[in-house]
């Protein structure tokens, strides 16, 4: 059976049109980033193996654990935080603020590409993952500088904690 280009992408905006249902959802978008993503941690993995370093067998616990509150308040910092609002201002529209000097924005609809990339970078649990994967790949060669980083990260995660805290406390 033979399937011409225009056949096959008319199949797939076919496809896209009933997984969408009526909704926008920015497949391409979406797309694009997963083959960063793997093409990033695919290029990782070769400079690895290159350079003669690898994945560690095992991740301590102190660092799985400085990592896990370190992406996380990486991750709410550039998604969120008012200060790197001007990194995402190409890809999100500010809705309102959030408090705690947090934004509130919406991915931008004006392309695919553009609307993925907004979603991405506005939502922490989207950056997550790629932090996540760029610590491990620090740690691989950079350890020292990989564990200074998190540490930083996760002081200012317990300081926010404490910060929420005493708030609290002076309200009541």
């Amino acid at each position: 059976m033979n399937i011409d280009a225009t056949t096959m992408l008319g199949r797939l905006a076919d496809e896209q049109d009933t997984y969408e249902h009526g909704h926008d959802q920015p497949l391409r978008g979406y797309l694009a980033a997963m083959a960063v993503f793997a093409g990033g941690t695919g290029a990782m993995s070769v400079l690895a193996r290159a350079t003669g370093r690898r994945l560690p067998d095992r991740v301590a616990l102190t660092d799985v654990i400085l990592g896990g509150v370190a992406t996380h308040k990486f991750a709410r910092l550039l998604a969120k935080d008012a200060v790197t609002s001007p990194v995402r201002v190409p890809f999100t529209q500010f809705e309102d603020a959030a408090g705690s000097a947090e934004l509130n924005e919406s991915a931008r609809k004006d392309g695919e590409l553009r609307h993925g990339i907004g979603e991405l970078v506005s939502c922490p649990f989207c950056l997550a993952p790629w932090i996540a994967t760029g610590y491990v790949a620090a740690l691989t060669f950079a350890p020292r500088v990989a564990r200074a980083w998190s540490s930083v990260l996760t002081t200012v995660a317990i300081s926010d904690v404490l910060q929420h805290v005493y708030a609290r406390i002076r309200t009541e």
